[in-house]
């Protein structure tokens, strides 16, 4: 895997062009796919980690300005070079967005349902972009919707993964769940990682400050940007995107929203390698599963409990 350094002269380089000293460059959390920087207090500098991790780097480059003339809350681009052709490793330089990440805070219930439903709205906002509306946006990938649960459910029983007792059961959930599902889902424009971590919030006021890292974005269900969210969050939202985009209460959304968290949390339960250090909280194998016991024991309000 080629790897991409930043040393100190590429920091100050690209530091110089933005109109900043080395002296102003402070390191940020880093992510998985690029190292973060702060030049000066404006700015935000990404640089992938390594070159498997550029294309999505190319894809935030075409995929924020689209973002932003929907309305959506999040930084500008300033600067994007992938290149190398004035420094030695390709970034991109956004405008900093104040706040916290979500995954950070501990917010009062109310906040924190206040704060899922401006999540909500901002979705409902990014998912007015389709394929018609946004046909420059062409190369960015499709969801090829190949995870099939009841194929992942028989091959961890077969595994050894499960009890045959639990794949019927599981089998049988699918299939109740399954008549719930449209027959086709509309396709829009994800950002494919809304999760607590790329949520960066004012701490004061529980106030939504701007969503970060596109480098997920793609085209699929737009119920699939409600999966990497906890469930607990979930209602709050749906009743975001619900004002935002003036769709009616439907058992139809909420079953496509826990279809993508069952298909997965089965998913991550098939390669049960932990992460230790990743932020995500979907990185140990069981959180997912964990986090549907945890939403359906909490009486959860309607329709939810009726697609148990």
């Amino acid at each position: 895997m080629s790897g991409y350094e930043t040393n100190d002269a590429t920091l100050a380089a690209i530091a110089g062009l933005l109109g900043t000293t080395a002296e102003h460059v402070r390191p940020l959390p880093q992510g998985v796919a690029n190292q973060v920087f702060l030049l000066g207090d404006d700015l935000v500098l990404r640089v992938p980690r390594a070159e498997q991790f550029l294309p999505d780097l190319v894809k935030e480059a075409a995929v924020i300005p689209y973002a932003l003339r929907a309305g959506v809350r999040t930084p500008e681009i300033v600067a994007f070079d992938d290149t190398c052709s004035v420094v030695d490793v390709p970034y991109m330089v956004l405008t900093r967005t104040r706040g916290m990440d979500l995954a950070r805070l501990e917010l009062s219930d109310a906040d924190t349902e206040r704060l899922h439903r401006q999540v909500g709205r901002e979705l409902g906002r990014l998912h007015r972009l389709t394929p018609d509306t946004a046909p420059a946006l062409a190369g960015v990938p499709a969801d090829d919707g190949a995870a099939d649960p009841w194929a992942l459910t028989d091959g961890l029983a077969k595994d050894g993964w499960i009890d045959a007792e639990t794949a019927r059961w599981l089998s049988g959930w699918l299939d109740r769940l399954s008549t719930h599902l449209p027959t086709s889902a509309p396709t829009v424009l994800i950002h494919g990682d809304i999760a607590p971590q790329n949520l960066l919030v004012a701490p004061e006021t529980a106030q939504l400050n701007g969503i970060v890292d596109w480098g997920d974005a793609e085209w699929a269900d737009p119920a699939a940007d409600f999966a990497k969210m906890p469930l607990t969050g979930v209602p709050s939202m749906l009743d975001g995107y619900r004002r935002e985009t003036g769709q009616e209460s439907s058992t139809t959304w909420e079953a496509r929203v826990l279809w993508c968290h069952l298909t997965w949390a089965l998913g991550r339960l098939k390669d049960p390698v932990p992460r230790p250090g990743e932020r995500h909280w979907t990185a140990p194998p069981a959180s997912r599963l964990l986090g549907l016991l945890r939403f359906f024991a909490s009486a959860p309000p309607a329709p939810w409990a009726d697609l148990s």
